[in-house]
């Protein structure tokens, strides 16, 4: 073809080879509709003869000079007498394979600008020509077929592929719900005008080498709609170019089949009704019971009567209020799909307490005059661990610390030094600031304070940590009470070591991740897991809550991380592009953003909404990014890991994918104030970072196991003390 078709805007649908020439591409095999019956005394060759002669001057005038000579060299008789159509024999499998390769390899061998968006059509050719091969009647080659090129799908058309795995028979394909669904609907996919037409011209040159049945199977399955690339598209070649971006997708809404996107990982299998092409999050904040609002209302005004707002501060019933008006609940979840235990009076402080806290913050709202805001770290180094450690924990009321062992036990420190004391204890047992759990029978790998806050009234109910959860190498997760330092609750249900557990950000839920390659939903009151979500193809390495209780995060070693609906059970989105296994994962407090952090030294940012990834933050060394934490604001990240450091990143800030890239030497290029491009010599452990770093806290030879970000936006940090051995 020598240039795109007539007609069209910005945006228009085109189903391939149906219809006119001037609104697709006509069929290559076929000849022009029969125009009335032959001429008088022509013979039956004589005819088809002319409707070629007309095929080919209506060609010509057209402009279209590789379709006329493709008709030309199929018109012409070979020496046997028959033409290159009727020549050939492929057929069943064979055809099918033959043409499915041509495809992929012209997919791959591509460049990388088309790749992600002409990798879009290869499953529902693959689907389409399997089906059309069961509707023949060539089972074994169908089968074949299928065998020959499933793994190519599996990670993300799961579910699919189980399902149409059982489709043999023609007989089959009305009575498996997936397969019916095929057939009975074109599937939708959008390619800018660039790649598609040049696929066209590609399927015209390879014609006799499989380009013919890749027409036929998308002229009648697949409805081609061709958008044009603007100059400022994400996706435009400027954009990528300036961003070093090439890997992304484009919107997956409206493509595939209404109510059934399988390149979409939500399954079928919770919710069947569910359109899985065009998902919403519902990222507002958690509802509140209207109770206890009224409660911490009042509660509230009390505190404001007892101690007046400084100058130019609010007052507590001001900043509830405002705090209210920020969280609109209607983009909420509902507090009948995530339900809570009715509220207590500890709730009731606990929430006075963090408004309390919200409005005496130090604020982090972004850059002044260009300088990254200032960050605060305390630090606490655990001596003579002798490499025992395994993981640390802060509760939140700032009071307590847990430390998980590789030799089976966990141990509990007051930060302050003040004795920990239990009703269980004898009468002249002496005082200690830390006490040991001991209760597992393998290496503790994860612990986690149930949620607490500072006790805005000592006369009141106490708001700090009642309990601490711990999993262990044991398979199993323990409860422990923080009043008798026991254990309560053995729960069990994984298969293997457990490596990660997450409080709900209400608490009453937990969640863990296992070798297993599976994470599970707990509440403390069942000793069952109440959901299993099952979907990585390695071991779940961390979990994370998102702050509204209604979505779960779940990072894992086959490099990917998966969004869930907590309650639903299936997967709602899938990001994919650490180089590393993912070591952490953390939502920012505002439930958009969503941080990953890998073995590889990389932490991505992902926006929520729409499944993007925002953008890379570099300056790690690898080893394993082993804890994140966000700012009040979701402004700032802080994150810590194998390489001792401390490091704090700008949020805000926007930046390009090509800056501190490894490999530059350890030069640092930016931006001045005037314009002009800077170039500073950093030091080599230095070497790759990124633009967005605001800081860089090294330790003493201490490997950094956790930090986190207080109410009040300081950040403590806990490691172990591991000289160097000489």
């Amino acid at each position: 073809m020598s240039g795109p078709p007539n007609g069209g805007g910005p945006s228009r649908a085109i189903s391939v080879g149906n219809g006119p020439p001037s609104a697709g591409l006509p069929p290559h095999n076929a000849m022009a509709p029969q125009q009335g019956p032959p001429p008088t005394g022509a013979s039956g060759p004589q005819s088809q003869q002319n409707l070629n002669q007309i095929v080919l001057e209506y060609l010509s005038k057209k402009g279209y000079v590789r379709t006329e000579a493709m008709l030309r060299k199929e018109s012409d008789p070979q020496p046997n007498g028959q033409t290159l159509a009727a020549q050939s024999t492929e057929a069943g499998g064979t055809k099918a394979t033959k043409s499915f390769e041509l495809l992929r390899k012209y997919t791959e061998d591509n460049l990388d600008l088309y790749k992600p968006e002409l990798r879009k059509l290869l499953w529902p050719v693959f689907v389409y020509s399997f089906l059309d091969l069961v509707r023949e009647f060539y089972t074994k080659d169908a089968e074949t077929f299928f065998g020959l090129f499933q793994n190519l799908f599996e990670r993300d058309h799961e579910e699919d592929i189980k399902t149409l795995r059982q489709v043999r028979l023609p007989v089959h394909l009305t009575e498996s719900r997936i397969a019916k669904l095929y057939i009975e609907n074109k599937y939708r996919v959008t390619l800018t005008n660039m790649p598609f037409f040049n696929l066209m011209q590609f399927l015209e040159s390879k014609i006799f080498e499989g380009g013919q049945s890749l027409m036929d199977v998308m002229r009648d399955h697949i409805n081609i709609v061709t958008v044009d690339r603007t100059a400022n598209a994400e996706k435009s070649l400027a954009a990528i170019l300036a961003g070093g971006q090439g890997d992304d997708d484009l919107p997956a809404e409206d493509e595939g089949i209404p109510g059934h996107n399988p390149g979409h990982p939500l399954t079928s299998r919770h919710d069947p009704e569910a359109d899985a092409s065009r998902i919403r999050l519902a990222l507002g904040a958690y509802p509140q019971d209207q109770d206890l609002q009224d409660d911490v209302r009042a509660a509230l005004q009390d505190e404001d009567a007892k101690s007046a707002p400084r100058p130019g501060q609010t007052t507590l019933v001001d900043e509830f209020e405002q705090r209210i008006k920020r969280e609109p609940t209607e983009d909420g979840p509902s507090r009948d799909t995530v339900p809570l235990p009715p509220s207590l009076a500890r709730d009731v402080s606990m929430e006075v307490q963090k408004i309390i806290e919200h409005r005496d913050r130090y604020k982090m709202e972004g850059r002044t005059g260009g300088v990254g805001p200032a960050v605060s770290v305390t630090m606490y180094t655990f001596h003579n661990t002798y490499d025992s450690v395994n993981c640390i924990d802060f509760s939140g009321d700032n009071k307590l610390v847990a430390v998980g062992m590789s030799e089976s036990y966990i141990r509990v420190w007051a930060m302050d030094g003040s004795p920990l004391a239990s009703p269980e204890d004898l009468p002249n047992a002496q005082p200690s600031s830390s006490r040991r759990l001991i209760g597992h029978a393998g290496p503790v790998y994860a612990v986690a304070f149930s949620p607490s806050t500072a006790n805005p009234d000592p006369a009141g109910p106490p708001t700090n940590s009642q309990c601490l959860l711990s999993c262990s190498e044991d398979k199993t997760v323990r409860l422990w009470s923080l009043d008798t330092f026991t254990c309560l609750v053995a729960y069990r249900g994984h298969d293997n070591p457990i490596w990660d557990l997450q409080w709900g950000p209400y608490g009453h839920y937990f969640l863990t991740g296992s070798n297993d390659r599976t994470a599970r939903l707990w509440s403390t009151d069942h000793i069952e897991p109440l959901r299993i979500y099952v979907g990585h193809d390695a071991d779940v390495d961390c979990v994370a809550f998102h702050p509204n209780n209604l979505y779960i995060f779940t990072g894992s070693c086959d490099r990917t991380v998966r969004m869930w609906h907590i309650s639903g059970g299936n997967c709602l989105r899938l990001f994919t592009g650490h180089t590393g296994n993912v070591t952490s994962i953390s939502c920012s407090p505002d439930g958009k953003t969503l941080a990953s952090a890998d073995d590889a030294g990389n932490i991505i940012l992902w926006t929520l909404e729409t499944g993007r990834r925002r953008k890379r933050m570099r300056g790690h060394g690898k080893g394993g990014i082993w804890s994140l934490s966000w700012s009040v604001e979701s402004s700032v990240l802080v994150s810590c890991g194998a390489d001792k450091t401390v490091r704090v990143w700008d949020v805000l800030q926007e930046t390009s994918e090509k800056e501190g890239k490894p490999g530059t030497d350890g030069a640092l290029t930016t931006k001045g104030a005037s314009g002009q491009t800077v170039t500073a010599k950093k030091p080599s452990k230095e070497t790759g970072v990124s633009a967005d770093q605001i800081s860089a806290f090294p330790t003493k030879e201490s490997p950094v196991y956790k930090v986190q970000f207080t109410r009040m936006n300081l950040v403590l940090a806990g490691g172990a003390y591991l000289p160097q051995r000489q």
